[in-house]
């Protein structure tokens, strides 16, 4: 049954999506990318069909979650302890931003509530060159104050997201840095990051299965608050609640966690490599729109499932890292370039064909 409230296929104690249910005729993947790069439609206004990942796809999903497990739980319970650090005695309104930080928002609010303090979590749409919902972030601010919000996102790829959000949220923290929170940012710009490391997230290589059976986000022409399909279809193979309760459970079993270092000259560091990397890449290439870019393993990877790519870049081919990556390329047939440290930070990128 579609969820009357909009919990997603999670506890409803553990998120509340801020997106209203809609019913859209699904766009082919070519048809969307000639679209997009035409300028005809946004890819915010499309969506393509989301099929049931198959079982060699399943099989390294549990590969990268054994693999990555610990040091996902390690890391939340790192990130939930900054927090309270740096927000002494407030509550926490955690604001995840639909699909990526939706699993890493469930697992903090967790972690925060198990620290005793007193916190909320919703998930709400932010859109590449359209924002963040606005009608959304209304409705939580009449609810919470607003120095009570932390936006949180998976990963940081190319920083798209924080581009969107200092624009949609700057008059709102004039003077302060809107915090922005994510489990690895090899940018440097994020508030907090639990690392600055290129790594298989293992909810970064599934969609709707591994985020509450949401689809992505569908901007809302006539206003209100952006809209998604909830995919039904997908239940069988939905490991949303069985990510987030294999990961809180190793947390709970965790005796000491190390502080985090995300230091404003690691931040740096991180900012001048990535920003050498892509305009290295651009040149490289002769790519003019860095929306063809993608970058990192999460970003690369998402990029191959519901893209049309050209070709993936990496450092090492060997990389155990790069999994499911490997299986994608090998199923859609696109070939590895090997181009060892001159794309660190990343460990992997994919390039967007051009359509037009």
């Amino acid at each position: 049954m579609i969820p009357t409230h909009l919990h997603g296929s999670y506890q409803a104690e553990d998120v509340t999506f801020l997106l209203r249910l809609t019913q859209m005729a699904s766009t082919e993947v070519q048809e969307k990318e000639r679209l997009i790069q035409s300028g005809q439609k946004h890819y915010s206004q499309m969506i393509s069909v989301e099929s049931a990942p198959s079982l060699e796809h399943q099989a390294l999903f549990e590969q990268a979650l054994d693999q990555g497990a610990l040091r996902l739980a390690t890391e939340v319970q790192a990130l939930a302890l900054a927090l309270k650090q740096r927000r002494p005695n407030r509550p926490i309104v955690l604001v995840s931003f639909v699909r990526a930080g939706i699993p890493l928002g469930v697992l903090l609010l967790r972690a925060l509530r198990d620290l005793e303090v007193e916190s909320t979590h919703y998930g709400i749409s932010i859109i590449r060159d359209k924002g963040i919902d606005s009608a959304a972030l209304h409705w939580i601010r009449e609810r919470h104050d607003i120095n009570d919000l932390v936006y949180v996102d998976g990963w940081v790829g190319k920083g798209a997201i924080h581009t969107e959000l200092e624009r949609s949220l700057r008059p709102f923290y004039a003077g302060h840095t809107i915090p922005f929170v994510v489990l690895a940012d090899p940018t440097g710009k994020a508030w907090l990051a639990a690392s600055g490391e290129d790594w298989l997230i293992p909810f970064s290589v599934l969609g709707a299965t591994v985020s509450g059976l949401i689809s992505r986000s569908i901007l809302s022409e006539e206003g209100g608050w952006h809209q998604c399909l909830y995919y039904e279809h997908l239940a069988p193979y939905d490991v949303s609640q069985y990510l987030i309760e294999t990961i809180d459970s190793l947390r709970k079993t965790l005796t000491e966690t190390t502080p985090l270092t995300w230091s404003d000259t690691l931040r740096a560091e991180l900012h001048t490599q990535s920003q050498n990397t892509l305009q290295w890449i651009q040149a490289r290439y002769a790519i003019s729109n860095l929306n063809r870019i993608k970058t990192g393993i999460a970003e690369a990877t998402r990029a191959v499932m519901r893209r049309v790519p050209e070709r993936i870049l990496v450092q090492n081919p060997n990389d155990p890292q790069l999994q499911v990556l490997k299986h994608l390329a090998k199923h859609y047939n696109i070939s590895f370039e090997v181009l060892g440290q001159e794309i660190a930070p990343y460990r992997a990128i994919t390039i967007i064909k051009k359509a037009v």
